[in-house]
């Protein structure tokens, strides 16, 4: 893609040293009132994430099961709710005026700002306009088009995170009954890594802590995560066991603001102070180094405990609970000290002092992100991750266990509801029982396999349950063209973004409720339900008048399509009246949601059971937590070369761009910048501020991106960040993390080129 047309200068600021405090409340006002009036924007405010209010669509950060704050959000919600609660709005005019051409010389930060999508729109074979469409007309159109195919594997179902429980259920069923298995959805490119790791390591593919538990914990471990940008309520969670004794270690690459010092934005007294500090130890190691700094950590606590036995493993838990301790602790002794520090960047004294702050605890917790997860080696340097809480016996106790840190707010959710291309036999049989039918068996498409199949003119319809597919994808060339292959392309959206511009040979979109807004059936105000990062699910009620009378919710679309396609083979209209009814077939399928809607009204919502958290129950091959072995490779990259790790900017949730400004990392103005290690700079021979070509190396094959901004910045030797999703383009649709498949967005080799 071209740089944005918006011609934008760079200003360069010193790095901030906090996060939160006044700027985080001056910037969260700040896009309120960009978007809608100063009483709308505070009362909707103070709804989200509260009792009888409604969830944040961004991350899946939990709430506190007892009393919330009257303030219950964080500057990056305040964000996502001012665009999806502005006043503006994108009519089928608009539509007449801008053609896909113009729109797509367009930035992503211009296309956001437009507003709310308020018509279905349509956009036949060979024209370059939508036009509108009545919603009858769109569903038709959605079942010749799915009629017309030789096989259902033709199509395949994308979802995002966003996705209500009630929507994501009816989405999998339709799909299923339909023929297929073909459900991607926007974890496979961030957290399954994640699920594949914990499965074969403990069973169960979530984490294993409550939001209390960081108040118990005297030792926690943040790694490859900056929680001040991308999970900012973290922060308080971190401020009070930072408070409480904790010792707090962030493993990053890029030595971030948002976990040096935090200024909690409800404590004004503290406005004007540095905060409170939060890590008590920086680890910067190589981008991809986490694998082996993990092993060289568990290596040195094996040699505290040789010297003094029983001081640093729990050796009761390791022999009633796990299997496989012998060869991991034969592999750590075989493992060199040249070789770990080598391919971590990070040298043993280093490496000694976070042993000797390991060892010592006895309530410890690990969370990680996708720099973690976006790695070739993901899956196993998770379950590294893993062995370190299983030496110390750090699971299914108070204050201790596994924290990965979902980045949207019900993707947990998605999944749980059966939205995933290879879900168990157990999900499937369930499902077939309750609704009278043989579930397809057959593995279906994930992302990539999705869009290669696309690619390929294998897959002739595309559908997206929310999300902003094409932005978040790698290879940008390549899924342009796969997506173009398509007959058809349909969006369920709330606003416009790239998706919408990239498509099929007919498109559509379908403009639906956002959490925010009222969603009235014919048995009253409905509402639906999420589950965070933590398993606890609860009730979201809008209270915001649509943005538009002909917007439908997810259900409603999800239920008119299958209607359309399917039949009366469900009581879909049923489901649309009333969404108890949806609930309670969940509940007949799923474990857990017993006595569901009454359960989702409960201040706070529930918990789903976690065997490991719960019962230390490993349901796993042989019902034991497994601790992994996996060798380090080696840290091979040629000379004046890079590795490139993508990030987000601190105005930007996933692909929605919030706008131009990176406020802890003192970038404004522009987006196209190029984080790079200074002693690099004078060796490149590149000032601050030249303008480079990133050129990606995979498999023989480039990948250019053009026009970035050299910018100084505490990041190791050899290794670059920058934004995406305008760095997707340089992500091989090849490259793959083991096992899980995710793109391998964090560890591209890349050259620089004026």
């Amino acid at each position: 893609m071209k740089p944005s047309s918006i011609d934008m200068s760079l200003a360069v600021l010193p790095q901030k040293k906090q996060a939160g405090g006044f700027p985080a409340v001056t910037s969260s006002m700040k896009h309120i009132l960009a978007q809608m009036d100063l009483v709308r924007g505070t009362k909707t405010l103070l709804r989200m994430n509260q009792a009888g209010g409604f969830d944040c669509p961004g991350c899946a950060w939990p709430e506190p099961d007892g009393d919330r704050s009257f303030a219950e959000f964080c500057e990056n919600g305040a964000k996502a709710i001012a665009e999806e609660a502005t006043l503006k709005r994108i009519d089928p005019d608009f539509f007449a005026k801008n053609s896909l051409d113009d729109l797509l010389q367009e930035s992503d930060f211009y296309l956001s700002q437009q507003g709310r999508l308020t018509h279905p729109m349509v956009k036949y074979l060979g024209q370059r306009f939508y036009q509108p469409i009545v919603w009858a007309d769109a569903y038709q159109l959605i079942a010749e088009h799915l009629k017309a195919l030789a096989s259902p594997h033709e199509a395949t179902f994308y979802t995002s995170g966003r996705t209500s429980n009630e929507a994501a259920f009816l989405y999998q069923l339709l799909v299923r009954l339909f023929g297929t298995n073909n459900l991607p959805d926007c974890s496979n490119m961030c957290h399954e890594s994640s699920g594949v790791a914990l499965h074969e390591s403990i069973g169960v593919g979530k984490g294993t802590v409550k939001l209390a538990d960081f108040d118990h914990a005297d030792c926690i471990l943040v790694i490859g995560q900056n929680p001040g940008t991308n999970h900012p309520r973290m922060l308080t969670a971190l401020q009070r066991a930072a408070r409480n004794g904790a010792s707090i270690v962030s493993i990053n690459p890029l030595k971030e603001a948002g976990i040096d010092h935090f200024k909690h934005p409800q404590e004004m007294w503290d406005w004007f102070g540095k905060g409170t500090p939060l890590a008590s130890l920086w680890i910067q190691p190589r981008i991809n180094g986490d694998l082996a700094l993990l092993k060289g950590l568990m290596k040195e606590l094996l040699a505290l405990e040789d010297k003094l036995p029983g001081s640093v493993f729990d050796h009761d838990f390791i022999a009633k609970y796990t299997a496989g301790f012998d060869d991991f602790t034969k592999d750590l002794r075989q493992t060199s000290w040249e070789l770990i520090e080598n391919v971590s960047g990070v040298d043993r004294d280093q490496i000694s002092q976070l042993a000797n702050l390991v060892g010592k605890s006895k309530q410890m917790i690990v969370c990680w992100a996708m720099g973690l997860t976006q790695h070739k080696n993901g899956v196993a340097t998770i379950q590294q991750a893993v062995n370190l809480l299983l030496l110390g016996g750090h699971l299914g106790r108070m204050g201790a266990g596994v924290c990965p840190v979902r980045g949207h707010s019900n993707v947990q959710g998605d999944r749980t509801m059966g939205i995933g291309e290879k879900m168990p036999a157990w999900f499937l049989d369930k499902l077939g029982q309750e609704f009278q039918f043989n579930p397809p068996s057959e593995h279906g498409l994930d992302t990539v396999a999705s869009i290669k199949a696309m690619h390929e003119k294998k897959v002739k319809v595309f559908f997206a349950l929310g999300g902003n597919f094409f932005a978040a994808t790698p290879d940008t060339t390549y899924v342009a063209q796969a997506l173009s292959n398509c007959a058809l392309t349909v969006q369920v959206s709330t606003k416009l973004n790239r998706g919408h511009l990239v498509t099929g040979q007919t498109a559509l979109i379908l403009p639906c409720l956002g959490r925010t807004e009222t969603d009235m059936q014919k048995s009253g105000p409905q509402f639906v339900t999420v589950e965070n990062s933590m398993g606890v699910v609860q009730a979201s009620i809008g209270k915001l008048k649509p943005a538009s009378g002909d917007l439908k919710s997810e259900v409603a679309i999800v239920s008119g399509i299958a209607q359309a396609v399917l039949g009366d083979t469900v009581e879909w209209q049923g489901f649309i009246d009333n969404y108890d009814s949806i609930r309670l077939r969940i509940s007949r399928v799923i474990p857990g949601f017993d006595d569901y809607t009454a359960r989702a009204k409960q201040s706070g919502g529930f918990y789903l059971p976690n065997p490991v958290r719960d019962s230390l129950q490993f349901p796993t091959h042989n019902q034991k937590a497994n601790f992994k072995t996996h060798a380090i490779e080696k840290w091979d990259l040629p000379e004046g070369f890079y590795w490139l790790m993508t990030i987000r900017s601190h105005d930007q949730f996933n692909t929605t761009i919030y706008g131009m400004e990176d406020r802890y990392r003192g970038i404004k103005g522009s987006r196209r910048v190029l984080f790079m290690n200074r002693q690099d700079m004078i060796q490149a021979s590149f000032p601050a501020g030249s303008k480079v070509d990133i050129v990606s190396h995979f498999q023989n094959q480039s990948r250019r991106a053009q026009q970035f901004s050299i910018v100084p910045y505490d990041i190791p030797r050899r290794c670059l960040a920058a934004y995406f999703p305008e760095t997707n383009v340089l992500v091989s649709i090849e490259n793959t993390a083991d096992k899980s498949n995710t793109p391998v967005y964090k560890s591209v080799v890349v050259s620089l080129h004026i």
